[in-house]
């Protein structure tokens, strides 16, 4: 697969939110995730890293509504616009908000995430 369909494909799957399943069907054995914070999950490696950062993000936050825009591809990478309205469980606190991930693909993998926001 190109990168273009890699990430048409990438993106359609988080659109039907279904996120999960695009990590599983994409991501290299070896993905680097780089969140835009400090702690503990600022870099993440390895697949099964990245999902338990996932299965953390939606036992501790309720999401009202999520976009997906893009994909926008340049080379071997490509980029995905997300909206969120949520609700951190820990405080009740509902946030909207914007985030950019930037997606690194080689030999048909997703091989780095790069978040933004």
């Amino acid at each position: 697969m190109t990168t273009r369909e890699i990430a048409e494909a990438f993106a359609a799957l988080c659109k039907a939110d279904q996120h999960e399943e695009a990590g599983d069907r994409f991501w290299a054995d070896d993905v680097v995730s780089r969140e835009a914070m400090e702690g503990p999950m600022a870099e993440l490696r390895g697949k099964a890293a990245v999902k338990g950062k996932g299965e953390w993000w939606y036992a501790n936050h309720e999401i009202h509504s999520a976009t997906t825009e893009g994909p926008f591809v340049h080379g071997d990478q490509f980029a995905l616009r997300f909206e969120m309205d949520i609700t951190v469980k820990e405080t009740g606190q509902r946030i909207q908000m914007a985030e950019i991930g930037l997606y690194t693909v080689k030999d048909g993998k997703v091989v780095e995430e790069r978040f933004f926001y």
